[in-house]
């Protein structure tokens, strides 16, 4: 008899946990296998995509499931972040909206917009914020990190030279150059042909 209760509960947990009126309770089972091949510690990055996409659809499927989107929305988040410490912000401002869309009171979600619409450009302000010395971690918790693509490195006499380029608040390009990893140099108004980026 106990036996039978567990899957009992969990059916019930899994029709319970949203207001979709469809029988889903078999679906919401498989989402939940992937997420047990997700969570485990040897999870390939496969497996959590796999996770990722399975709840995804599952979500398209049954909006109404309450429990499906609050998770598939902390999985939003989770990846926006991580395109934004990767200097792709555009995407994580997508991803961010994406879940303000159905939940605009969403806290770490507007946060989160926030900070990477912050860092889609520079300001004069934050340039001004820059120090010669900083390390490239410290310039980049300022001015958030370059987007990909946006950054040229060269080696001279032995010599490390780094250039990160930031599109301005007001339409132009700004540069920042380091020497062997520390700030040597940040003009507004960098000659920078960027236009094929």
């Amino acid at each position: 008899m106990r036996r039978l209760l567990l899957p009992l509960a969990l059916a019930a947990a899994a029709c319970g946990a949203g207001g979709d009126s469809t029988d889903n309770s078999s679906e919401w089972l498989r989402v939940l296998h992937h997420k047990k091949a997700a969570a485990a510690p040897n999870a390939t990055p496969q497996q959590k995509q796999a996770y990722a996409d399975t709840l995804g659809a599952f979500v398209q499927k049954h909006p109404g499931h309450s429990r499906a989107r609050e998770v598939y929305q902390r999985i939003q988040i989770d990846f926006a972040r991580e395109l934004a410490s990767l200097g792709r912000y555009q995407d994580a401002v997508r991803f961010y909206r994406a879940v303000l869309v159905h939940d605009p009171s969403n806290a770490d979600a507007t946060r989160g917009l926030n900070d990477a619409v912050a860092h889609l450009a520079v300001s004069r302000d934050k340039l001004l914020q820059l120090q010669k010395g900083m390390s490239q971690r410290q310039v980049a918790h300022i001015l958030g990190k370059p987007i990909p693509g946006w950054t040229e490195r060269t080696a001279r006499r032995g010599v490390e030279l780094e250039a990160w380029y930031y599109r301005r608040t007001d339409g132009g390009i700004a540069g920042v150059y380091f020497r062997d990893g520390e700030l040597l140099a940040a003009e507004a108004n960098s000659e920078a042909k960027l236009a094929s980026r």
